[in-house]
C-alpha cells in the first residue's frame, strides 16, 4: 500500500509541475531564459511577502486572464 501512496503522490506532483508550465505559457513567457523566470518568481515571493496590495493587485490580473480563456 505505501508504494501506491507513493505513486500517487508522484503523480500530483508531476501534474502540478505541468500546470504551472502551463501559467509560464499563459503568461507569454515560453522563451524566456530559466534564470530570468526564476528570478522573477523569487523577487515576487519577497514582494509578496511585504505588500499585500500587490497580491490583490496580481491576484486581479490572473483572475481577469484566466476569465478571458474562451475569448
Amino acid at each position: 500500500m505505501g508504494r501506491n501512496v507513493t505513486s500517487e503522490a508522484r503523480k500530483k506532483d508531476t501534474r502540478d509541475k505541468i500546470e504551472l508550465g502551463g501559467l509560464i505559457v499563459k503568461a507569454g513567457l515560453r522563451y524566456e531564459k530559466r534564470a530570468l523566470l526564476l528570478g522573477a518568481l523569487i523577487d515576487l515571493h519577497r514582494r509578496l511577502k511585504s505588500d499585500e496590495g500587490e497580491r490583490a493587485r496580481l491576484t486581479s490580473i490572473g483572475a481577469e486572464a484566466f476569465g478571458n480563456d474562451g475569448q
